[in-house]
């Protein structure tokens, strides 16, 4: 909702596509008198059609994302990759033809932590069983071969205090990958002062924190746990992956130059934290052993682990 909030604060007239559920019904619900809506499906090319019409500049965010894009590759190629086309052949439908912000992934480049620092001139090399990767490799594509007037974002590991939880997605990084986060608010930022700056159409961009937002994910995890009052040595090891993630220290010398972007800290985000987690730290410790044992059984790798086996084992003499 960041770029959506800085739409509306610099008196931009917006039209939100948005499906239409319950859930979302009540999310706009404050903002009806702000923003014109319409509900529709990205598969379906009809809504598309009625959504872009008279329309000046697209903000393209609507994706599926990890983990439902790899439990459910086909609904994200049918998302991710077809919502895409259905947009381009609107776009193109027009009689004055749209201009495209799309968000991409850090996702397309792969597992770097052999080669930690990313620039967009690197090669695209998702990681294996990375369906949300292809989907933004493939979708980016169509974007570059379609002829419409665009530019594309490759977002990094966004943070948000609306956002705080323990997903078992978390095992999937390895915790010596090297992760350089940006705050959701200086992402909405970025897009909203992309759409004011000529120099950015044509062009590819990393969107990321800065220098003040880079660490390992085994550091930001262990602050992480200290934040939530579940302790710094929360997790075994033997919980998260040793292959196949992505992430890394992205290059955004660029971006941040036209886009001037980058406010928010690591250190900003752990205060966010500190925060809304609030008092509930101090309590935290009481249900410790129950999250803990919550998470690992959640976890694919702690499950193979040779600890795992071992004490699933019946011992000889039992």
């Amino acid at each position: 909702m960041s770029t959506l909030n800085q739409l509306i604060e610099r008196n931009i007239e917006v039209r939100v596509f948005e499906q239409n559920t319950h859930k979302n019904r009540k999310t706009y619900k404050k903002y009806r008198d702000d923003i014109d809506i319409i509900w529709g499906d990205l598969r379906n090319y009809n809504d598309i059609e009625l959504a872009v019409k008279g329309i000046d500049i697209i903000i393209h965010l609507g994706a599926i994302i990890p983990p439902l894009a790899d439990e459910k590759p086909e609904l994200a190629e049918a998302i991710n990759v077809g919502g895409t086309e259905n947009i381009l052949k609107a776009m193109k439908a027009q009689p004055k033809v749209p201009k495209l912000i799309f968000t991409s992934s850090i996702a397309v480049y792969g597992d770097r932590r052999d080669d930690p620092y990313i620039r967009v001139s690197d090669p695209l090399n998702p990681s294996e069983g990375d369906n949300y990767a292809l989907t933004k490799i493939i979708a980016e594509n169509l974007i570059r071969e379609s002829g419409v007037p665009f530019t594309i974002f490759r977002l990094t590991y966004i943070t948000s205090v609306n956002k705080l939880n323990l997903d078992p997605l978390m095992f999937h990084m390895p915790l010596e990958t090297c992760i350089e986060i940006c705050d959701v608010r200086d992402v909405g930022l970025a897009l909203v002062n992309a759409v004011a700056v000529d120099e950015v159409w044509g062009q590819t961009f990393n969107i990321a924190g800065g220098k003040n937002c880079r660490l390992t994910y085994k550091q930001y995890l262990t602050e992480m746990f200290e934040l939530f009052g579940l302790g710094k040595k929360f997790i075994s090891d033997k919980a998260f992956s040793k292959r196949d993630f992505h992430c890394g220290y992205m290059d955004t010398k660029k971006s941040q130059e036209l886009l001037k972007y980058q406010h928010h800290t690591l250190e900003d985000y752990y205060n966010d934290v500190r925060r809304k987690v609030g008092i509930k730290r101090y309590l935290t410790p009481i249900v410790r052993g129950i999250v803990k044992f919550d998470l690992l059984k959640r976890s694919e790798f702690y499950r193979k682990s040779s600890f795992f086996r071992r004490k699933a084992t019946p011992s000889p003499n039992s």
